[in-house]
């Protein structure tokens, strides 16, 4: 399993320099393989390959008036500009195709001088970690590195990224092999997210945070601002930072409550149930509702949560998004319950059966069994392929354990992207 590990660093001044001129020349490259692309489709010509354009915009071009400057970086930096855009490009073909899943993409775009920036370095820049702790890349120097924890493994390559507010963090890509699930625990939960709470698991709940509601005032303030300042002047940069500063808080409180949230669930379940929701589809206008949709990250507390149990061999299940747990009892499985837009405002409710229900514990309810009934079929379908192979048959199969997972300290630990100063990992 490969895990991705980020450090903040502190570069000087001159490496300050160094890292601009590289995240230019970067871009750079990247901007001519699209052209040349872009170029090459509407003449209709071959398509160039990755290798022809290396040759040409970076060995060919080093030699150039107008390209000289690209001799100042490495050379790895520019490769891997030319194998992002390839990337791009595979992709794009993939999703014309229907190969590719999720929705459907365009064509590369060329790169703006955009406030992110980022390069990267692979084993081939020889970039290592001494032993002073700084990090050493090719004619970049020796970078101040915080070490907020240390690599469990040789990083394949790392990342050096500067963000919208001017500061600078170094993303490692660790194989940590095979980790050790975590010991069995005897309890299971759905959970039924929604808007008035975050979500709501078996025995509990959690709070909607509201880290962009909650913000609002200050976000209101420094736009006002930033519209204000003249174009190109010193105070409009200024403004900006200002903004991309209160931009990223509410960005790193979101994402270091869904990693907490998502730690905690994984650690007292053995398996967690949730359902396919459409975010997209919940934040139109039609709902009017995308605001405070976006605020909650469902969809990333989802894929947070989808990794997590993998890695630490719990189990997941997904259900329908049309299977009716809110509006289906728990008790006597008849849908009676509210329905429609309309229904949204009654919380509570009685079934003909008698059973009354809160709406959101009657759909964590439901849920919870809907997912105990895939997992369990899913144990069958695999029994069933194990019998036609001529395997034993066993009474009870377990579900899979060994696909990913760590010890119990690395989960408390909450190894994966985290704010400012603190290392994340995240499976890739």
């Amino acid at each position: 399993m490969q895990l991705r590990y980020r450090y903040r660093v502190y570069p000087s001044p001159g490496q300050r320099i160094a890292l601009a001129k590289a995240f230019g020349c970067a871009r750079v490259v990247f901007n001519d393989a699209v052209a040349a692309r872009k170029q090459a489709y509407r003449s209709g010509s071959p398509y160039p390959t990755t290798g022809e354009l290396s040759k040409k915009l970076i060995t060919e071009a080093k030699k150039t008036p107008g390209r000289e400057f690209l001799a100042e970086v490495s050379a790895v930096v520019l490769q891997q500009a030319l194998a992002d855009c390839d990337r791009a490009h595979r992709n794009f073909f993939d999703s014309v195709k229907g190969k590719r899943k999720g929705a459907k993409l365009g064509p590369p775009r060329f790169k703006k001088r955009s406030a992110r920036q980022s390069i990267r370095f692979t084993r081939n820049a020889r970039f290592r970690v001494l032993d002073n702790k700084r990090l050493r890349l090719p004619k970049i120097g020796d970078l101040d590195v915080r070490w907020s924890r240390r690599l469990p493994a040789e990083p394949s390559s790392v990342t050096v990224v500067k963000d919208s507010t001017g500061k600078y963090f170094a993303s490692f890509v660790v194989d940590i092999g095979e980790p050790e699930p975590l010991p069995d625990v005897a309890d299971d939960t759905g959970i039924d997210l929604g808007l008035s709470s975050f979500a709501v698991l078996k025995g509990r709940v959690i709070t909607s945070p509201k880290f962009f509601r909650q913000a609002e005032r200050k976000l209101r303030k420094a736009s006002r601002e930033l519209s204000r300042k003249q174009q190109g002047s010193k105070n409009r940069a200024k403004a900006r930072v200002t903004l991309a500063k209160v931009h990223a808080r509410i960005a790193n409180r979101r994402r270091d409550f869904i990693e907490q949230a998502t730690t905690a669930i994984v650690r007292e379940n053995q398996a967690v149930y949730v359902e396919d929701l459409n975010v997209k589809g919940m934040a139109t206008r039609k709902g009017r509702r995308g605001k405070s949709v976006h605020d909650q990250a469902l969809g990333a507390f989802l894929r947070a949560l989808e990794t997590k149990c993998a890695r630490y061999g719990r189990g997941f299940a997904r259900v329908d998004r049309w299977f009716p747990s809110t509006r289906m009892c728990s008790a006597c499985a008849a849908i009676t319950g509210p329905k429609g837009l309309t229904g949204l405002s009654v919380r509570q409710w009685t079934c003909p059966c008698g059973t009354h229900h809160d709406r959101d514990v009657n759909a964590q309810i439901n849920i919870r069994n809907e997912g105990r009934r895939i997992l369990a079929d899913l144990a069958a379908g695999q029994a069933e392929s194990l019998n036609a192979c001529g395997a034993q048959i066993r009474p009870d199969i377990p579900a899979p354990r060994r696909e990913t997972g760590t010890h119990r300290s690395d989960l408390d630990n909450r190894a994966d992207t985290r704010i400012e100063d603190t290392v994340g990992t995240t499976a890739l």
